[in-house]
């Protein structure tokens, strides 16, 4: 082989790159034991492969759908870079304090960037000082960020990352430390960099410095972020939809209000009785997951310990209730059998109307509930600390209250109405992409079905409004979206958790290569224990009934003949649209948002009166 395949041609799923002209195996713990395998499972990768779109005929391609981008070097010192001035590039004044060569956690050298984008936005970059092949990532933040570490999400076979070949960059969102929520108190300013403007600025002056250091803008750009961090990949496709070309967005959370209130407050809450204490303890966990396995580990065909779609899985927690006489170890309480109902169905009122969407913890994720089922009385549970730290001083517009508890949330449609207020600004829940789409922008979703964290209900409900505003074609044009199943939040889990995102959002930006299946593996001891491919929903895969059920190549996609009712009916429905974004400002400690009326503040003030 030459090295190039021409456009159209399909191989893989990014698990050769090109050396000199060659082809050699990626590196990484794929390899050597299991090649044959892991090779079998990118042929499986290829089937689902659409024709490039239109590209310059003498554009060049790599086997794994890639433009083939001639190297360039750069064209000043690295030490250059430091204290370069910036004027004009973004809103405010820009200062590169520091630009060393190093190797630190990266395959080649790169010069090390850091700088500050006023009024205290940490910008951290990696420019190769040899082969830069004119891609630019960027990479997001998890939790309520406060530090700036470049992290390649779901990337393992994207060559340009495993080559170090591609320069990147990342953001601490505009506050540095504070995991209690506390940087936000009286700081407007803070808020907005990590609600929207820190990804945004970060984008502008990144580009700015590549252009400085290589002497040309990036050819591509892209993002790649999971959890926040796919909330700020959403939030960049519907605010600053030409920042980047493609964007992954991992497990988003999105409905960042609603995510921090009701459904982890209920999380804690629905598990104490009327004393205080906590109801299911987590050693009952392995009993309750193998129960459901038990019951729905079948529905796809396949006993792999594995739910291929928990929508499909009807288990009732009363099942598990102790006969008389029966060894309470291996049973459930009607008690602790009503908190497992509770938790897979998630936060309601009084009336029984979802203040979320349904489900909040599919069956089959039961093990990773020890983020909110506690293995002792007197533990606080993590869902307990993502609640309190974001209500005390960020999730309220405008409202410090240090002493906030748990206990002082309201499940009534009242206090609902009252908590999302914030969510005109935190959240990114628009579902209209046609800026982006009309751009070239690509979009890969992607959430585990054992997501501990947030409910993948929550991404299937997104996409499914992306859909219904935009048409499913326009989306299908530039949207995908995978579910995997035993993943847990952004990796982990029972199920095949490694996988590369990022090269079929650049192939399909790049040669028009429409993304297919996504082949995941589950690495144990170093050596690759199973493969599987995801394909793009609403497809599943269906092993053909040869070989073994641990190889990707046995496997083909299948699409159910009627997919599950949707659980997207709930009191904040309508907050996936749009017409209720706002923008903010720093007014002294306090912030100003315009529009200062939408129907989502009318809405609060209707239920009020």
């Amino acid at each position: 082989m030459n090295g190039f395949f021409t456009r159209g041609t399909v191989f893989g799923a990014g698990v050769l790159r090109r050396a000199r002209g060659r082809f050699r195996p990626a590196a990484g713990p794929l390899l050597p034991a299991v090649l044959a395998a892991v090779l079998a499972a990118a042929l499986v990768s290829a089937a689902g492969t659409g024709a490039a779109s239109a590209q310059p005929r003498h554009q060049r391609y790599t086997a794994d759908g890639l433009a083939d981008l001639p190297a360039v070097r750069p064209v000043t010192d690295c030490a250059g870079l430091a204290g370069l001035r910036l004027d004009g590039v973004t809103d405010a004044p820009v200062t590169i304090t520091s630009a060393t060569v190093s190797t630190a956690g990266a395959p080649a050298p790169y010069c090390d960037v850091r700088g500050t984008i006023a009024p205290a936005d940490t910008i951290v970059m990696r420019l190769p000082v040899n082969g830069w092949t004119q891609r630019y990532l960027q990479t997001g933040c998890g939790g309520e960020c406060g530090s700036s570490n470049i992290n390649y999400t779901q990337a393992s076979t994207c060559t340009p990352v495993q080559d170090g070949t591609i320069a990147s960059a990342t953001t601490d969102m505009g506050h540095q430390g504070s995991p209690d929520g506390s940087w936000a108190a009286n700081a407007p300013q803070a808020q907005i960099d990590f609600a929207y403007r820190g990804v945004h600025v970060t984008a502008q002056v990144a580009k700015a410095l590549i252009k400085r250091f290589y002497g040309r803008s990036p050819a591509y750009s892209y993002f790649d972020g999971c959890s926040d961090g796919g909330r700020e990949a959403l939030m960049e496709a519907q605010r600053y939809p030409g920042d980047f070309d493609g964007i992954a967005a991992g497990a988003p959370a999105n409905d960042m209000v609603v995510q921090n209130t009701f459904h982890h407050a209920w999380n804690v809450l629905t598990n104490l009785d009327a004393d205080g204490r906590y109801i299911l303890l987590a050693a009952k966990l392995p009993l309750v997951h193998q129960a459901v396995l038990n019951a729905c580990d079948r529905l796809d065909g396949l006993k792999d310990g594995l739910i291929g779609d928990p929508r499909r899985c009807d288990f009732d927690p009363a099942t598990l209730v102790c006969a008389s006489g029966q060894d309470p170890a291996t049973c459930l309480t009607k008690a602790e059998a009503g908190v497992v109902g509770r938790l897979h169905d998630g936060a309601v009122d009084g009336q029984g109307r979802r203040l979320e969407p349904a489900v909040s913890h599919e069956w089959g994720s039961e093990l990773e509930w020890t983020l909110f089922v506690p293995a002792r009385q007197g533990q606080t549970v993590g869902s307990q600390n993502f609640v309190e730290s974001f209500a005390r001083y960020l999730g309220y517009t405008n409202q410090v209250r240090p002493g906030w508890k748990l206990s002082d949330l309201k499940f009534t449609a009242e206090s609902f109405w009252k908590t999302v207020q914030s969510s005109s600004y935190l959240s990114a829940m628009d579902p209209d992409l046609g800026r982006f789409q009309r751009g070239g922008g690509k979009l890969l979703l992607w959430h585990g079905w054992s997501d501990q964290h947030i409910s993948p209900e929550g991404t299937l409900a997104y996409y499914d409004a992306m859909q219904k505003t935009m048409g499913r074609k326009t989306v299908d044009d530039f949207a995908r979206l995978y579910l995997f199943p035993g993943v847990a939040h952004c990796g982990g889990g029972e199920g095949p958790d490694t996988f590369d995102v990022l090269t079929p959002v650049m192939a399909w930006t790049e040669s028009g290569r429409r993304p297919g299946a996504i082949v995941a593996s589950k690495i144990a001891d170093g050596a690759v224990a199973r493969t599987r491919p995801v394909y793009p929903y609403p497809q599943v895969a269906r092993y053909d009934g040869t070989g073994s059920i641990d190889d990707a190549s046995n496997f083909v996609a299948g699409t159910p003949r009627r997919e599950p009712a949707a659980g997207h009916h709930w009191l904040g429905e309508r907050l996936y649209s749009g017409g209720y974004q706002t923008w903010c400002a720093a007014d002294g400690t306090r912030l100003a948002c315009r529009p200062s009326q939408t129907w989502l503040t009318r809405k609060a003030g209707a239920i009020s009166s």
